[in-house]
């Protein structure tokens, strides 16, 4: 394993603090427990919105803390959920008096401490609501999953429900979008080799030389299947087949189109994927009503691509709009 860390049991602190470093005009981040919050937090009666997850997914989740998204993130060991308590502190500090927003992407670890954070906000008097997101088409019931996996899709939901939190929707209100969100949204991706957790020091599965796993998991979980190395036209293909099947989607519908890559694939060729996933669409008579190609959501260094689309309507297309300024989404 060669990779640019100091101490593998530190890669997590280590990251928080460059990342401080990095970006004091967006962020603030706190230690013990670990969570990061905007730099200036929104108005007194605002409903707050927080996520968070495994670290390993970098952007996700504190690139995306900042007006019109998250107030708060918070990062788990590499691949690992954060405790119910750095969870219940960022909810606080994301609380402005309207009420609070969970974001989960749809793991065992994430639901359940998320829903003890929110219990004990409960407590607090903060009232909290939850929106699991479970975008991913490939597989039910994966290693840390009962039923879908939530994968790349998580950023549309942070991003447009942040939006109707930032213009003044009710908690119920920004809970009915980010719902209406994560239910017109589909994902899959593929992986062309493994990722290596740091204090793990091997990679989390093998591939052989000429061999690629269809819907693998932003873990390295098994995806559908394993097959041959093919074109990339070929593979982009199939992604979108599926999503596009699952997700229903006919001619004359709009959609918001993400080609995202896992980690380790170059953005010449994730634009390669987008130009055959535009053909596609294309074919089908669906328009791309927004587009984004980029590293997103990831998976360490796994080389791969995910393939997401939203069916669009005008609420959504107008809260995609609105303006945003974080780290990764500008």
């Amino acid at each position: 394993m060669k990779k640019l860390v100091n101490d593998v049991h530190a890669v997590v602190r280590e990251t928080l603090e460059g990342f401080a470093l990095a970006h004091p005009d967006l962020v603030d981040v706190h230690y013990s427990p670990d969570y990061v919050t905007r730099r200036a937090p929104k108005a007194e009666g605002k409903v707050g919105l927080v996520s968070g997850g495994g670290s390993g997914h970098e952007p996700l989740h504190a690139g995306f803390v900042g007006e019109g998204m998250l107030d708060a993130a918070v990062p788990g060991a590499v691949f690992t959920s954060p405790t119910p308590d750095p969870i219940l502190e960022a909810t606080k500090a994301a609380d402005r008096g309207a009420g609070v927003l969970h974001i989960v992407k749809n793991y065992t670890g994430d639901v359940l401490n998320f829903e003890t954070a929110a219990e004990l906000a409960d407590m607090e008097d903060i009232t909290v609501a939850t929106v699991v997101v479970n975008d991913d088409v490939a597989v039910e019931d994966s290693l840390y999953t009962a039923g879908r996996r939530g994968v790349a899709g998580t950023i549309f939901v942070e991003k447009i429900a942040g939006a109707a939190a930032e213009r003044g929707d009710s908690l119920e209100e920004v809970t009915r979008i980010a719902t209406k969100v994560n239910d017109q949204t589909r994902s899959m991706g593929l992986a062309l080799g493994p990722c290596t957790v740091p204090h793990a020091g091997k990679p989390s599965f093998d591939l052989g030389e000429d061999e690629i796993e269809l819907g693998i998991g932003i873990h390295g979980e098994p995806g559908y299947r394993r097959g041959s190395m093919e074109s990339a036209d070929a593979l982009v293909a199939e992604l979108y087949e599926r999503v596009r099947a699952d997700l229903g989607l006919t001619e004359g519908e709009r959609v918001v189109a993400l080609v995202n890559g896992m980690g380790g694939t170059p953005i010449s060729e994730l634009y390669i994927c987008f130009r055959a996933l535009a053909a596609l669409l294309k074919k089908d008579g669906i328009e791309i009503a927004r587009q984004m190609v980029g590293n997103y959501v990831t998976s360490l260094e796994m080389p791969g691509v995910s393939v997401t689309l939203m069916r669009a309507d005008d609420e959504l297309l107008e809260l995609f709009d609105a303006p945003v300024a974080t780290v990764a989404w500008k």
